[in-house]
């Protein structure tokens, strides 16, 4: 098969879930190509970027300035310099009168300067993030691109960014999109709620190499010394705060422990001053990014994870399923988390792991006090964490499981083809 890949982002470090499944099509002899808002330059990549030469097969659309001056003034110069290469393409990315603001905004012409004189044809164009949903159903419209849009929905894009837009935003999505892929079932109940029919989503969820995390039975260290992390972006659904006031709660008491929180973002600074303010500096170290074969050395050594995620009080942004609460379990370790989106599905309380309530900092302190005292339950909380993992979060499983959702979904439609045909001649 021929699949195009939507996102925003492309390299991202935190978007490791996209890069599985787009190794694992390659790997499984697909094509994939991908095309991206924002073209990513970390000092730190993914080693799966160079390894199949992913940068090679990547298409960014034009960066369109935000001030309305300057993105038509960029616009026409676009239209001037690529008109030659497919007027027909550009006149219909600006025709007003049917696709409104999105063709009036310049956003069909930015997007279709990659398509130009190419107008590829894939059998999957599969979009990450409802917005890039929206993005595929136009592009196919005005005839750049040929393909079943498929959308996975991840959280943000039901929770915070439909706040800021509004909840009838996927309306022509629903309509025009071919099959909507969930992340768990929380997110799917969410998208029924706002229209999309119930019989058109899959339950599909994201998911890691289990070959590249070795299982490892944690037990305390001789000197008693216990490492808790925390891997995340620093924004606020992360919930970095509950964990430093949690470990705060029993740093006196519990003059072994060491947090580490890897990870960065635009709540670095206050946190680094709620850490001075609860006087925990000689035990909470924010380190920053890490590559991923970092993350996995840290992970190895550290004995307990934190995932205190909560709701944005701001927009309601929520998460998907943390991926790196399976990297943990998958690795052994026991991990406290939240009652939050789709981490239950993962994460069972009480056996591989604990979760609270959101934002309840006595809670955290308490469940990370439980941890504490019986560390002798640590092994039995990993080895059941790896089960879970394996069995329904194993990226292997989950790509063949794609596939047969892709074929199934052009067996129908090619079975609707004849279908339509055999009218004509009965």
């Amino acid at each position: 098969m021929r699949i195009a890949f939507f996102v925003e982002k492309f390299p991202a470090l935190s978007e490791t879930f996209i890069l599985n499944q787009i190794t694992g099509l390659i790997d499984h002899g697909h094509t994939v190509d991908i095309y991206a808002d924002i073209p990513v330059s970390e000092s730190k990549s993914h080693l799966d970027i160079e390894k199949y030469d992913l940068l090679s097969h990547t298409y960014y659309s034009p960066q369109m300035p935000s001030h309305l001056f300057w993105r038509i003034l960029k616009g026409f110069g676009l239209l001037l310099a690529n008109f030659f290469k497919d007027p027909v393409l550009l006149l219909r990315s600006l025709n007003f009168f049917k696709y409104g603001v999105k063709a009036a905004s310049l956003r069909i012409l930015y997007a279709t300067i990659p398509f130009l004189g190419r107008r590829p044809q894939y059998d999957i164009i599969q979009c990450h993030f409802g917005k890039n949903g929206l993005k595929g159903v136009f592009l196919r419209d005005v005839g750049a691109l040929k393909g079943k849009v498929i959308t996975t929905f991840h959280g943000l894009d039901l929770s915070g960014f439909i706040h800021d837009v509004g909840d009838r935003i996927y309306d022509p999505l629903f309509k025009k999109g071919d099959l909507f892929l969930s992340i768990s079932h929380y997110w799917k109940h969410r998208l029924v709620q706002l229209g999309c029919n119930p019989a058109e989503i899959i339950v599909h969820r994201m998911g890691i190499d289990c070959r590249r995390f070795t299982f490892t039975p944690r037990r305390l260290n001789a000197d008693g010394r216990i490492q808790l992390i925390t891997i995340a972006r620093l924004v606020e659904k992360k919930g970095v705060e509950y964990g430093i006031r949690a470990v705060a709660k029993l740093a006196k008491d519990h003059r072994n422990l060491e947090y580490m929180i890897v990870g960065d973002g635009y709540l670095r600074e206050p946190l680094e001053q709620l850490i001075q303010e609860l006087e925990v500096a000689d035990i909470v170290k924010l380190v920053g990014w890490k590559q991923q074969a970092e993350i996995i050395q840290l992970l190895s050594h550290a004995d307990i994870l934190l995932a205190p995620s909560v709701t944005s009080r701001k927009n309601g942004d929520q998460e998907g399923i943390p991926v790196v609460l399976m990297e943990a379990m998958a690795m052994g370790l026991p991990v406290l988390s939240t009652q939050h989106s789709g981490i239950p599905e993962l994460v069972e309380d009480g056996v591989s792991g604990f979760l609270v309530p959101e934002q309840d900092v006595t809670a955290l302190a308490e469940k990370l006090a439980l941890l504490i005292k019986y560390p002798e339950r640590w092994p039995e909380m990993g080895k059941a964490g790896r089960l879970q993992v394996e069995n329904h979060f194993e990226i292997h499983q989950l790509n063949d499981q794609l596939i047969q959702i892709y074929e199934q979904r052009l067996i129908e439609d090619q079975k609707t083809v004849w279908t339509d045909r055999l009218r004509f001649y009965p």
